[in-house]
Order: structure tokens, then C-alpha cells, then sequence
């Protein structure tokens, strides 16, 4: 396994920051092979940002980068995601 991957609990706090609601259980389906699941179960890569890709495919599913206050989030590659309210 990669040193710098991990899965997506692994920005659950950050998540939380954003959101208002628990977003590890959310379902995001990626918009590249369709495939459906637990944003929590997503690929995490940690670098000079956060990109989270899908186990399936591979593809960039989430960015997350921070800095001078601010946090950018990019969903480049989520076709849908369903959160419980």
C-alpha cells in the first residue's frame, strides 16, 4: 500500500468543518465508472492537498486544499452524492 494513501475517515474532522453533517457515510458516485458508495471508503492521497479517488477506477472524485484561511473543495469527478439529513 501506498505510504500516502489513506481512506477517507481519514478526513472525517475536515469533512465536518464543511459540512454539517457526518459525510463519511454519505454516498458519492463516481462520475467516470458510475460505481456507488460510502464517501469513508473513497482512496485518500495526501500531498500539497487532498485528492480522494475512487477504488474502482481510480478517478479524482474530491479535492480538498487549504491555506490563507480559505479551504477549497472540488468535486471534479462525484456524478451524484447523497447525504442523510
Amino acid at each position: 500500500m501506498d505510504a500516502y494513501m489513506l481512506d477517507g475517515n481519514a478526513v472525517a474532522g475536515l469533512l465536518r468543518e464543511v459540512f454539517a453533517v457526518e459525510m463519511t457515510t454519505a454516498t458519492a458516485t463516481c462520475g467516470e465508472c458510475g460505481a456507488a458508495g460510502p464517501v469513508g471508503a473513497l482512496r485518500v492521497f495526501r500531498g500539497a492537498g487532498i485528492v480522494m479517488r475512487c477504488g474502482r477506477c481510480d478517478a479524482a472524485m474530491v479535492t480538498i486544499a487549504e491555506g490563507d484561511g480559505r479551504m477549497c473543495l472540488g468535486l471534479p469527478g462525484v456524478r451524484m452524492l447523497q447525504i442523510a439529513l
